[in-house]
């Protein structure tokens, strides 16, 4: 039986009040003009109506997709920028479904934290099939924990990866993207109905992502492409994610 521990780590939408120095200055350098200062700006950042507009700011997402070199900036910024943008496009327009992605791809950039991780267990699990025959064992909390993170795996799969599902789709007979959408969907589904949804408070983050997965999953996906057009010959999708050098191990039917 696999009986997680009271620790086991929950993603929240947080990313939009974790603000890194950097992230002020980069504020400051493409609005600095409407705003002001960097006194001002904590003040309103502080505010969280005043906040949710500021970040909403176009300026800010061309500034991250057309400024070259290293940008310093948190990644949580960076990734909530460029969600946020997307999802709007896409009509999802709830920030805190916007939030807990961003937060997921900020975590996932993470090679371990991609790798669902039990406590108690001995082996994290790295593939779909093994989270899935692990389904089988679990107790409700656990349960929960394993439904939430292949939602959170399939969308930031086939979201960030999906030239990679298709070559191996193609090549290799795997599971297409489509395959993708019906598991995060159901398993989204699932988790927003447990009981420990409400505790967390993602019910509605949940029954968001699994009524438009495939609306997020593109959105994601014209992140992907975006990244993937710029100049730079040593700028990948890879790099922007992989802080270690690895990249996260490829979920598997």
């Amino acid at each position: 039986m696999i009986r997680p521990e009271t620790t086991m780590k929950m993603i929240q939408p947080n990313c939009r009040v974790q603000f890194a120095a950097e992230d002020v200055d980069f504020i400051l350098s493409v609005l600095g003009q409407k705003i002001g200062n960097a006194e001002c700006l904590i003040k309103l950042l502080s505010d969280e109506e005043s906040r949710d507009l500021i970040l909403d700011d176009d300026a800010l997402f061309h500034a991250l997709l057309e400024r070259r070199g290293c940008l310093r900036v948190s990644c949580r910024f960076y990734f909530y920028i460029l969600v946020r943008n997307v999802f709007r496009r896409s009509d999802v327009q709830d920030r805190a479904v916007a939030d807990y992605v961003a937060e997921v791809l900020a975590e996932f950039a993470q090679a371990e934290r991609a790798r669902c991780i039990l406590p108690g267990q001995l082996n994290p699990f790295d593939y779909f099939f093994e989270m899935l025959s692990a389904l089988n064992a679990a107790d409700d909390r656990a349960g929960f924990f394993i439904r939430a993170h292949i939602g959170n795996y399939s969308l930031f799969f086939s979201g960030v990866f999906p030239d990679r599902i298709r070559v191996r789709a193609e090549l290799r007979g795997f599971p297409g993207v489509k395959y993708y959408d019906a598991l995060g969907r159901a398993h989204f589904r699932a988790a927003s109905d447990h009981r420990l949804a409400q505790r967390y408070d993602v019910a509605e983050i949940f029954s968001t992502l699994s009524d438009r997965f495939e609306t997020a999953r593109r959105a994601l996906n014209d992140i992907a492409d975006r990244l993937f057009s710029i100049s730079d010959a040593d700028y990948s999708l890879e790099n922007l994610l992989g802080q270690s050098k690895h990249s996260p191990s490829e979920p598997q039917d």
